[in-house]
C-alpha cells in the first residue's frame, strides 16, 4: 500500500525562496503510470464515526489526502491506519474502502483521481 506522510518529508523552500513545500509526489514521478490519463475528479469527503466507504473499484489512480481524523484504509487485502497528513495512492481497479478508527469521530479527506486511458464514464453514486 502506497501511503506517504507529510511527517516523513522535510520541506524544500520553493518559488524563489518564498514557500516551504512538502513533496509527497515529485514532479513527473508518476508520469509513466498515469501517462495518457485525465483528471477524473477532485473532491472532499467525510466518513462519519461508525460509518465506512462501501468497498468498490473504478478505473482510476485515486488519491486520498487526510485533512483530519484517523481511519483504516483497505486496498485489496491490505489494511493500514492513516491519519492527518497522509497521502494514499489507490491503483486502478483495486477494491478499496475507508472507515474511521472511532465510532465517535470522523475522518475528512481531499480526493482526486486520474482516469486511465479509454475509461468510460463512472457512476460514483451506485456501483
Amino acid at each position: 500500500m502506497d501511503v506517504r506522510s507529510i511527517e516523513d518529508v522535510a520541506p524544500v523552500v520553493e518559488h524563489n525562496g518564498t514557500v516551504p513545500v512538502w513533496w509527497l509526489v515529485r514532479s513527473q514521478e508518476m508520469k509513466e503510470i498515469t501517462d495518457g490519463g485525465f483528471l477524473e475528479l477532485v473532491n472532499e469527503f467525510e466518513v462519519a464515526g461508525g460509518g465506512y466507504v462501501d468497498p468498490h473499484t473504478h478505473p482510476t489512480h485515486e488519491f486520498y489526502y487526510v485533512l483530519n481524523g484517523r481511519g483504516v484504509m483497505t486496498i485489496g487485502d491490505e489494511e493500514r491506519e492513516i491519519g492527518q497528513g497522509d497521502l494514499v495512492h489507490i491503483p486502478p481497479d483495486m477494491v478499496h474502502s475507508l472507515r474511521p478508527v472511532s465510532d465517535h469521530a470522523p475522518i475528512h479527506c481531499f480526493c482526486f483521481a486520474v482516469g486511465v486511458p479509454g475509461a468510460g464514464p463512472i457512476n460514483y453514486t451506485t456501483h
